[in-house]
């Protein structure tokens, strides 16, 4: 009944397992790919007409994770997998970016990848495997895909790369100090097409280290997906690349000059118009016959490109005068918002980004509900991109892949310098709006970023920049590496490259290849070109801030931070919560405990957090003996006084013990809610207190003894 085909290495530490045959046999292409115990399903299906008039390749990838995968309920009310977690959003992202570039040229059929995650070890992250398993499915599903791409992640620890880091030793990279490094990297055999990272200041010998060890450990999986294809792969789809050299001719001919003119002009916005406007006239110019042609679009973006690349591979200036290593002007502003906890606008030419800090207690950090268990977020980073910001009039909704993937790219870049939360136990949420966009927003999220953070007093280990290069690769090799690349240069380009850091070393890298060939020399050049970028927009944000702010905002909340111990916290929450509620209600500061026994107290008002660190430190400290406390008369007995003097501890003051007289009723000196100063004799031999107030003076709270000897000297 089934025709299965199952291959298999030892790759690493696990066993990669790739299956196809038995499950989903509808489907164009199906994969079930294993490593350890951790398993993705990929299915890939295809339009096998594309629409009429359609312009574009429409590529839609998911990926799924089921939470049965690892034996868990989803959260929620419907207990049901609902919208895509950030996760996988991103993980849809990294399929897709090195599997778009491969597919022929021209290919404009709907393409359908679906992969769902099946079964989760919690060692394995599932994530790698889901490209794998795509790459897979749409290697034997015979659409015409230049094929098939293999992916690894690559650690650094100890000076070694590490391939495939277990899930646990890249959680939270943050709190773990031997691991420098989380890097994704896909390609084919011959050519690297994407790489995505989170790193910890490693130089760019460290990272072009990195991304060839992973280029060379995924060879082995792009063989064992071929070993498949051979056994399992369908028929090629009929399929050529259409020659549309006639149609380009004729559009050459009619537009290239308005076209080169077009792109002389600086200003995006008038070099939009004007570009507009010579597409139009070479529209009305056409036949009836010439409009209706398929590859119109194609042969029209096919002069743009070869004018913009043309002119820069030549050795011409680039389409706003500048030459290939010139970082656009930069503006950088913080503290303009009034009632904030930290702002900044950075500019940078026609790229702006409005970026602002919050300060947050505990109540405030993100509750993560992952596959491999829930766990906090202290540092949250949203970015927006409206449709203003490129002068469109666009639909606003909730945040798309674009804008998840890159204000994820930009925390990943800013996590690297945050102080611990044990140094500073705030949770912060950076919120980057884009106000303007011709070239990399996401680049300019982080050096707002970075200048919001210290405007608000995040004492960052050191501030952050990030800059984009770009690349033109022509077919004789000649080449151009290109700095701070505008929004036409990323659209007409081959590569989009980010490269985010401090002066020490590199924070994050993002690159996603439109072309096979891209050698390790050119991304060297890349990285040591971006590195004088990087190095240039810190000098200019240097201008507005170099470090954290001494002083918070008077809107931002204050946090004090005490350890109590364990088995403390009981007493300090109480019965149903009713102590750390009286404590909350009559200091006005936030209380929240944690397992360890770590306190944080927060309020805008130092009062506040002065009044519940007293009151928490009553409950959970001891008294010590011959130490003199304020206390208040609870009650009063024939043989003495019972003071309240310790918290709600209370203990006994002797009749003899209350003056320097003799007393045959307390009531003589004390009445029940008066305040007393008491000295703490000991415990006696049952474990009670033992007070004295006739050694202490009453109006000082010194003991009577110490000032006669004072006064006697």
């Amino acid at each position: 009944m089934f025709d299965e085909v199952k291959k298999s290495i030892q790759w690493g530490q696990e066993t990669l397992t790739l299956e196809t045959g038995k499950v989903a046999r509808q489907a164009d292409g199906s994969v079930i790919a294993t490593l350890g115990e951790t398993s993705v399903m990929a299915n890939v299906t295809f339009a096998k007409e594309p629409k009429p008039g359609q312009d574009f390749f429409p590529l839609t990838v998911h990926y799924q994770e089921k939470y049965y995968a690892a034996g868990k309920v989803p959260g929620g009310f419907f207990k049901r997998e609902a919208r895509p977690t950030e996760k996988e959003t991103l993980t849809a992202r990294l399929i897709d970016r090195p599997c778009r570039p491969l597919f022929a040229p021209g290919f404009k059929n709907e393409v359908l990848v679906m992969c769902t995650v099946l079964s989760h070890d919690l060692v394995n992250d599932p994530d790698i495997v889901a490209m794998i398993a795509a790459s897979a499915a749409l290697t034997i599903s015979g659409v015409p895909f230049m094929g098939p791409i293999g992916a690894a992640r690559v650690g650094f620890a100890n000076g070694e790369y590490v391939l495939n880091p277990e899930v646990q030793d890249m959680d939270q990279l943050r709190n773990n100090p031997e691991q420098r490094l989380d890097l994704v990297v896909a390609g084919t055999k011959d050519a690297v097409m994407m790489v995505e990272s989170e790193a910890y200041e490693l130089t760019e010998e460290e990272m072009l280290g990195a991304v060839k060890f992973g280029h060379e450990a995924m060879q082995p999986v792009i063989d064992l997906i071929i070993d498949l294809a051979e056994a399992a792969a369908k028929e090629p789809f009929d399929f050529q690349s259409p020659d549309y050299s006639a149609i380009y001719a004729r559009v050459k001919a009619l537009g290239e000059t308005d076209m080169r003119a077009a792109y002389a002009i600086r200003d995006k916005s008038a070099r939009q118009d004007a570009v507009s406007a010579a597409k139009a006239a070479v529209k009305a110019a056409l036949s009836e016959e010439e409009l209706a042609d398929p590859n119109l679009g194609s042969a029209l973006k096919k002069l743009e490109s070869d004018i913009l690349r043309g002119d820069i591979i030549n050795g011409g200036a680039r389409i706003d005068g500048r030459d290939n290593k010139t970082v656009r002007p930069i503006v950088s502003e913080v503290g303009i918002l009034p009632r904030t906890h930290g702002s900044s606008l950075f500019t940078r030419g026609e790229t702006q980004a409005l970026v602002v800090t919050t300060l947050g207690t505990g109540d405030d950090e993100q509750i993560i509900d992952a596959l491999h268990g829930n766990f906090r977020s202290n540092f949250l980073l949203h970015y927006n991109f409206p449709p203003y910001s490129v002068g469109e009039v666009g639909r606003v909704g909730s945040p798309g892949r674009r804008e998840i993937g890159h204000g994820k790219l930009a925390w990943r870049a800013l996590q690297a310098v945050l102080p611990a939360a044990t140094d500073f136990p705030y949770t912060i949420r950076v919120v980057s709006e884009i106000t303007e966009s011709n070239g990399s927003s996401s680049m300019a999220s982080v050096c707002g970023g970075s200048l919001s953070m210290m405007d608000a007093g995040v004492p960052l280990k050191a501030p952050v920049a990030g800059v984009a290069m770009g690349l033109i690769l022509e077919d004789d090799g000649r080449f151009a590496v290109l700095t701070d690349i505008l929004g036409d240069e990323d659209h007409l380009g081959d590569m989009d490259f980010k490269v985010a850091g401090t002066e020490n070393g590199i924070t994050s890298l993002q690159m996603d290849i439109k072309v096979q060939g891209i050698t390790p020399a050119i991304m060297e050049q890349a990285l040591a070109q971006a590195k004088d970028g990087r190095l240039h927009i810190l000098s200019e944000m240097a201008n507005a801030l170099t470090e954290g702010r001494r002083e918070f905002s008077a809107h931002a909340p204050r946090i004090e931070t005490m350890q109590i111990p364990t088995d403390k916290i009981r007493e300090v929450i109480g019965s149903g919560g009713k102590v750390i509620r009286e404590i909350v209600e009559v200091s006005g500061a936030k209380v929240d405990i944690n397992d360890d026994g770590i306190i944080k107290i927060a309020s805008a008002n130092g009062e506040s957090i002065k009044k519940a660190y007293d009151m928490i430190y009553s409950i959970v400290a001891e008294p010590e003996e011959g130490k003199v406390y304020t206390g208040k008369v609870v009650k009063l007995v024939d043989f003495g006084a019972f003071v309240n003097f310790f918290g709600k501890r209370d203990g006994l003051v002797h009749v003899s013990q209350i003056a320097n007289r003799r007393l045959t009723h307390p009531n003589e000196i004390l009445k029940e809610g008066q305040e007393v100063k008491v000295k703490l004799l000991g415990f006696d031999d049952r474990g009670k207190v033992r007070l004295g107030m006739k050694m202490v003076d009453q109006e000082t709270g010194e003991e009577i003894a110490e000032k006669k000897e004072e006064t006697a000297e």
